[in-house]
């Protein structure tokens, strides 16, 4: 009983005291359908499909680490599909590992010859498990009974977007759920209310700058946001800086070794209290886009959100 308590507690804490609640990205610009459902690139005939891999809080045992696989695919110029599958594992003698898997489903209107408005509908399958089995209470029937459970999940949101300007209000979640051993509540996802907002500024035909936000807020925890300035040179290079509230300093460099290829890395360091304890945070994103309609002549220099 007594281990029993201390893994739900260990659990409890880890799931519903202020901290993130669904995985986060110091890269999200690059796949920004995990924020918004509505998010659409407007670029009839690529598919963009990428690969991200985070290490949270290096140096801590059993810290946060999450694969995800995506994909935009634009069906035709009003209707853009995207695919999401994320791997999210936290623990170490009990480790506890999330799956999602989610498509999104974006209608594009115009409302102008420059500016578009997209609607979009987020549906999946989140995926829960707790995995004592290197651990002294695996000898519990509660955990043996009570270790996984499986959500459907609803998201919806809308989103505004030219060739240089996006803003969009969402929320991915819109069913909350608890999981619970032995009567017992040991994690509970709340709603999160996503707002994101961007600008890119021409300085040179060499130089691009991009100020950028994402505000979050889950409901009874406070509102936080990330602030990024990015810098794109000669369409090659990406250079830039975040800030995420109380959180960290944020370092990110980019290179299209080809039209179609990219590769990105991001580095945060710690400016909480979990600063004392951790090497900081590793992000690295391989995108890659298929030209199915040979539009890339269409495309003279990469999108930049």
């Amino acid at each position: 009983m007594k281990l029993k308590l201390i893994f739900i507690l260990t659990v409890v804490f880890c799931s519903v005291t202020y901290a993130q609640q669904e995985p986060q990205y110091s890269q999200y610009m690059y796949n920004m359908s995990t924020v918004n459902p509505a998010y659409a690139t407007g670029q009839n005939g690529l598919i963009s499909t990428g690969l991200l891999y985070r290490k949270q809080w290096t140096g801590i045992e059993g810290s946060p680490q999450t694969a995800n696989v995506f994909a935009n695919i634009p069906v035709s110029d009003k209707i853009e599909l995207s695919v999401n599958y994320v791997n999210d594992k936290i623990g170490d003698a009990i480790p506890v590992t999330n799956d999602y898997v989610n498509v999104d489903f974006a209608y594009i209107t115009k409302i102008s010859d420059q500016a578009r408005l997209s609607y979009g509908l987020k549906a999946g399958i989140n995926s829960l498990k707790i995995d004592p089995s290197n651990s002294d209470v695996i000898s519990d029937p509660a955990f043996a009974n009570n270790t996984a459970t499986t959500n459907l999940n609803v998201g919806a949101g809308v989103y505004l977007f030219t060739h240089n300007f996006y803003a969009g209000v969402s929320t991915p979640n819109l069913l909350p759920s608890s999981v619970d051993i032995d009567g017992v509540g040991v994690a509970e996802t709340k709603t999160h209310i996503y707002g994101i907002l961007g600008y890119v500024v021409d300085i040179s035909d060499e130089v691009k700058l991009k100020p950028s936000t994402v505000i979050k807020q889950v409901i009874d925890s406070p509102l936080t946001f990330d602030f990024s300035l990015n810098s794109l040179l000669y369409d090659k290079f990406e250079l830039g800086v975040s800030y995420r509230y109380t959180d960290s300093f944020i370092a990110l460099a980019g290179f299209n070794i080809t039209q179609n290829l990219k590769i990105g890395y991001s580095y945060d360091f710690s400016v909480s209290d979990l600063g004392d304890y951790n090497d900081g945070s590793h992000e690295i994103i391989l995108l890659f886009n298929f030209d199915l309609l040979n539009f890339s002549n269409k495309y003279s220099s990469p999108r930049f959100f």
